[in-house]
């Protein structure tokens, strides 16, 4: 499916989408983070992704039965999509935020939108303009300025683990699901978001009861509690609901061209919940961040 052209008000409504979604997924990598003692990470997104099927299945099924020819049609693409962007995603993401910092995976995830244009070229035959490498540099320039404060001998001196490869294969494979999103069947949108949610839980489910016979167990508090209703809704229900939509109508390279927002809003969240000070690296990073994707959305206009 590929993207169907927009006006400049929906255009303004994809990239807002985009934003909200950023914010969202920074939530969602800081909670990760946070409970990683608390909570397994095969466990955590299995909670997630069941929960968030459970919570929209009572709401689509009327939908999801009208839809269930052309879902069994495009069984293939479906759940390639689903194993893609819910399953291994987020178990390589939750897994690595257990042996790495937030300042390593923040970085390696600056490599997605690079990823999305690479891959759009190799399987989709997409043309690369000038503008949009431009803003992919500018923008990977601002995450790199962002996560390390300004000291070009932090980005010289990162140490590379295990954590980090993880949160490398996740960027790898968050970059085919978006490139692939194309391929997902005419359905509702969210009969799509049920289906695929439901193939990351049966994903999940081996790997989280071989952390339980390991006796690996959640920490039961009100935190634990609150980071999976976090996680179930908003980064789940609404944010893939978001994301998938504004793929739709700008297409893959400038959608994945908003990810480098999430280290932002990171630190913006930090310095919100945690008190952490905000410095002028934050917003020279922001400045050349926001320059790469202004500069995407012009190449994009330009195409």
């Amino acid at each position: 499916m590929h993207p169907t052209p927009a006006a400049p008000s929906a255009l303004l409504r994809a990239y807002l989408f985009l934003a909200i979604v950023m914010l969202l997924w920074a939530g969602n990598s800081i909670v990760g983070r946070a409970v990683r003692d608390d909570i397994p990470p095969f466990t955590l997104a299995l909670v997630r992704w069941a929960g968030a099927a459970m919570i929209l299945t009572p709401f689509t099924w009327r939908r999801l039965r009208a839809d269930t020819p052309a879902l069994r049609a495009h069984w293939r693409e479906v759940l390639i999509l689903g194993l893609l962007g819910v399953a291994a995603f987020n178990a390589f993401l939750y897994s690595g935020l257990h042996h790495t910092t937030a300042t390593n995976a923040m970085l390696i995830q600056a490599a997605i939108p690079a990823l999305v244009v690479l891959f759009g070229r190799l399987f989709f035959g997409e043309r690369v303009r000038a503008l949009q490498i431009l803003g992919v540099i500018a923008s990977t320039i601002g995450v790199a300025w962002v996560v390390s404060a300004g000291d070009i001998d932090t980005l010289l001196h990162l140490r590379l683990g295990a954590g980090d490869a993880m949160i490398l294969a996740a960027s790898l494979v968050w970059s085919l699901y978006t490139v692939l999103l194309r391929l997902r069947p005419e359905v509702d949108p969210l009969s799509f978001l049920v289906v695929t949610f439901t193939i990351g839980a049966l994903a999940m489910l081996p790997l989280a009861v071989h952390e339980w016979l390991a006796g690996v167990a959640v920490r039961w508090r009100p935190a634990t509690f609150g980071a999976f209703a976090y996680v179930a809704v908003l980064p789940s229900i609404l944010a893939y609901f978001l994301y998938n939509r504004a793929v739709g109508m700008i297409g893959s390279g400038r959608a994945g061209q908003m990810i480098t927002l999430m280290p932002l809003f990171g630190a913006m969240l930090a310095a919100l919940l945690l008190g952490e000070a905000l410095h002028a690296f934050h917003f020279w990073g922001m400045a050349f961040i926001v320059a790469g994707i202004a500069l995407s959305a012009v190449a994009g206009k330009e195409r």
